[in-house]
């Protein structure tokens, strides 16, 4: 290698040093709010968007999740629980929904709430139609993103994050 081509390298790589320093930390979220309506889930930091995403809901989006198989997404204040990395929906973290006043809702009308609710991607079947799975809200009551978002998402969001899901 001759001298120029030596300091190009050498330039090159102090610019590449710099642009990501050892030991730098990823950004992570401190809440997620998802808007329904508007069919977008939002990762934030100190009050500020970092991410958003367009996602699609349960097959029956408009309202507030009651009773089991009524495939809609709650709405209300949780918290990210807990995560699975080995999901039938390639990765998922869970909502901590029912909480208590869906319970006690629940309870009163006799009837089971439901559970299992999860931010998740696609089953690898369907995992090549991508950013399409938006078109049509499919979930039974889950919020979906793509593979490569949810991986992102994976990687954001901590276990204890609250999440406000809003209408």
């Amino acid at each position: 290698m001759n001298k120029t081509a030596g300091s190009v390298v050498a330039s090159m790589l102090a610019l590449l040093i710099m642009a990501a320093p050892a030991g730098a930390k990823i950004e992570q979220a401190d809440r997620i709010v998802v808007i329904k309506h508007k069919r977008i889930l939002m990762l934030m930091q100190n009050g500020e968007i970092i991410k958003s995403y367009r996602i699609a809901l349960g097959g029956n989006p408009n309202g507030h999740k009651v009773r089991a198989g009524d495939k809609r997404t709650p709405e209300g204040q949780y918290i990210i629980d807990a995560r699975n990395p080995n999901s039938s929906y390639h990765l998922s973290l869970r909502i901590s929904y029912p909480g208590p006043a869906d319970l006690e809702n629940a309870e009163r009308l006799g009837v089971s709430p439901g559970g299992s609710i999860m931010i998740h991607g696609q089953k690898p079947q369907y995992a090549h139609l991508g950013k399409m799975h938006r078109l049509e809200d499919w979930t039974e009551g889950c919020i979906a993103v793509t593979n490569r978002e949810i991986e992102e998402i994976w990687k954001l969001v901590p276990d204890g994050t609250p999440i406000e899901i809003k209408k």
